[in-house]
């Protein structure tokens, strides 16, 4: 089992999975521009970054066959595990150190100096850090969070961060209120397992992520103690920031191009002091480019185990489900069911709705459809929707502030498209076929 990102370096080295970009890419623009022309989808490793001496890698969560490689799986079994894994955790285990303490730097001066920091777009406000995973407290000291938030960089030892969970903007405020900081620590060089259960929602889950991680990989995760804030971090992390988010204090933040592939507004935002940067010899830097394949995956993936269980409490015969990466990770849902009762696919769209806010447009199909082709499923709306009677709409419901259009008013609508059969008409709607089709290999009659 693969626990950090240097055995999985190793093992795509060994299987031809990773790609080595070996001419040097400057941090602004170039650097993601090449991750982004294969849509975040390839692991890779850059040899030469410019103005630095240590390698980075990207697209290592971006295709959903290699990241359930990383896990010892197939990709069918991923969503499975990730339901598997949030019922059922493996802890953490505490250590007195590890690799990720071999080097350590108290009261950085400059960020800057160690690893590199990116400009992805045009109109970005400046460079950022978009990989780190945070890991806080709760309120009572004794629940470890975790999430992605992406960090602008200030200068000196200074970051702002952007705070888009209620819970932990809620948190950070009553902190706050008491004229004291937030203590926070920043992990980068993780294993896709980590960055995938970091997008798991503590609201509805209440479990700690980087035991879902422990799970998820099949092995508990080592942690140690951070220097100068009471937080565990991974002990095979390559980097740990450390520091702590100042109360009051705020820097604007923004325009960044964000998930939806358009530039967010500017806002203030809370300020972090890092207080220590810990790190491996030899250490391993990590990106993950804006709206790719890299960050949609992840948050398409627990929405899809959301989805599931949600449809299946109501629905038994549902067979499986699909969030569409292009639709930003979480505005069209496709669900595959074995029809049994009439209604079942309104019922299916109906919990697919309570599901998820963020949720948009949703598409029932017969276990017959592939949900996977994009063909196959415009397919059975061309030919078993009647608008009239197999689409619902509805208007003033709560949307994502990542899909522009909700933004104009503030409110979503809701379209669900049954695009199953009736029953009683399975005869008419069967589909053809060749016998033997299957077995024919062209290359034998040209």
């Amino acid at each position: 089992m693969i626990t950090n990102i240097r055995d999985l370096i190793e093992h795509w080295t060994e299987t031809n999975d990773l790609m080595r970009i070996q001419k040097e890419v400057d941090p602004v623009f170039e650097l993601g521009a090449v991750v982004n022309h294969l849509k975040g989808r390839q692991p890779m490793i850059f040899e030469k970054v410019k103005g630095y001496d240590v390698p980075m890698v990207a697209g290592f969560g971006g295709d959903r066959e290699r990241m359930a490689d990383s896990m010892g799986i197939r990709a069918p079994e991923i969503v499975p595990r990730l339901i598997q894994s949030i019922v059922q955790p493996i802890a953490t285990r505490s250590r007195s150190t590890g690799p990720v303490q071999e080097n350590v730097i108290l009261e950085p001066e400059e960020l800057d100096d160690l690893f590199p920091v990116c400009q992805y777009h045009a109109e970005d406000s400046g460079t950022y850090y978009v990989s780190g995973v945070l890991v806080v407290k709760d309120l009572s000291g004794k629940k470890r969070y975790t999430s992605i938030r992406r960090m602008q960089y200030l200068g000196g030892n200074r970051t702002n961060i952007l705070i888009t969970s209620p819970e932990l903007m809620d948190q950070y405020r009553q902190i706050e209120a008491r004229g004291e900081p937030m203590e926070v620590a920043v992990m980068f060089g993780v294993i896709p397992a980590v960055v995938l259960s970091s997008q798991v929602s503590s609201h509805l889950y209440h479990t700690d992520k980087l035991d879902i991680a422990g799970a998820l990989v099949g092995s508990p995760l080592d942690v140690v103690a951070c220097q100068t804030v009471d937080l565990d971090v991974l002990a095979e992390a390559e980097v740990v920031f450390e520091g702590r988010m100042l109360p009051i204090e705020r820097e604007m933040e923004g325009p960044f191009g964000e998930l939806g592939h358009y530039y967010g507004g500017e806002a203030p935002q809370p300020v972090v002091e890092i207080s220590a940067i810990t790190y491996r010899n030899q250490p391993v830097w990590q990106t993950i480019f804006p709206s790719s394949h890299e960050e949609k995956l992840p948050m398409a993936l627990v929405r899809e185990a959301t989805l599931l269980s949600t449809v299946r409490q109501v629905v038994p015969g549902v067979k499986d489900v699909h969030i569409t990466l292009p639709a930003v990770a979480r505005c069209h849902a496709i669900i595959q069911i074995e029809k049994r009762h009439e209604g079942d696919g309104k019922q299916a769209l109906l919990a697919a709705f309570a599901s998820d806010k963020d949720l948009k447009h949703a598409v029932v199909v017969n276990q017959d459809v592939d949900i996977w082709d994009p063909a196959d499923v415009e397919w059975a709306i061309a030919t078993r929707v009647q608008a009239d009677r197999d689409v619902f709409i509805v208007s003033g419901a709560n949307g994502s502030p990542l899909e522009a259009s909700h933004n104009l008013r503030g409110l979503s609508a809701k379209m669900g498209l049954d695009a199953t059969y009736p029953l009683q008409e399975a005869k008419a709607f069967r589909r053809t076929s060749i016998p033997g089709a299957e077995n024919i290999d062209l290359s034998q009659y040209v």
